[in-house]
């Protein structure tokens, strides 16, 4: 889930300024994984990811459900 830059910049400041990170996880309700990725990146503004690999292949889909299609009907009754 991606969150408001200006969120993240409040917890990283409560952080750099002598706050624990279980500490800002907990006032703010976030995930001490998010924070310290947050803290681990140059740049706090937002990425955007080019191409993602979907995990469901479509033609192998409708590929399996034409090869399955009576199956498929006799459990839907």
């Amino acid at each position: 889930m991606p969150y408001i830059f200006d969120f993240r910049q409040k917890v990283i400041f409560f952080v750099e300024n002598g706050g624990m990170i279980t500490e800002a996880a907990h006032i703010f309700g976030r995930g001490r994984a998010s924070i310290y990725r947050w803290l681990s990146r140059p740049k706090l503004s937002a990425t955007k990811v080019k191409l993602r690999q979907r995990k469901l292949d479509w033609k192998e889909l409708k590929k399996d459900v034409k090869q399955n299609q009576e199956s498929i009907i006799s459990r839907q009754s």
